[in-house]
């Protein structure tokens, strides 16, 4: 029996993930919304996740975000998974563990650019029309936050856009 497991991002990881990501996503990936708000602004180190078989099956990265005065956030994601071992609860466990890793590195809040049905057993909800903005069109039934610390919503608001930590 192989052994998932989850393990910081490193270069080597890069390539595949990639691949993962092409698969996932397709050619024009770096036009969506949510792939322009990460333009030019790495990841957090320690939400950067690979998860691995014998080789890697996916991965989640998860930029800082601006999201009102004095007010940061994660951008959760790309989520990848690859297509052989989906539905098995890889991509579960990457979210769920780079939540409890956002936590520990003190973000309040959670945004995401995707499927209520999915995120939903997370704790993500569909933000309020107008709460933000992001660079480029959204389908607001797809921006979806989580709190991490209770109220962190409340004073969050306005354009989306990575920053440096």
């Amino acid at each position: 029996m192989t052994t998932f497991d989850i393990r910081l991002e490193t270069a080597d990881a890069a390539p595949a993930l990639s691949q993962l990501s092409a698969q996932a996503f397709g050619p024009g990936r770096f036009a969506r919304t949510a792939y322009r708000v990460r333009e030019g602004v790495p990841p957090v180190p320690a939400l950067s996740l690979t998860g691995w078989l014998d080789l890697s099956v996916g991965g989640i990265a998860s930029p800082p975000s601006a999201s009102g005065p004095r007010r940061a956030a994660a951008l959760l994601g790309p989520l990848v998974v690859d297509p052989e071992v989906k539905g098995k609860g890889y991509g579960k466990a990457l979210v769920s563990e780079g939540l409890a890793r956002a936590r520990d590195e003190g973000f309040g809040l959670v945004l995401l650019v995707g499927d209520m049905p999915y995120y939903g057993r997370f704790g993500f909800t569909p933000v309020p029309p107008g709460k933000f903005t992001l660079p480029g069109p959204v389908d607001p039934a797809r921006l979806l936050a989580v709190e991490l610390r209770p109220g962190a919503i409340e004073g969050a608001g306005g354009p989306v856009k990575a920053h440096a930590r």
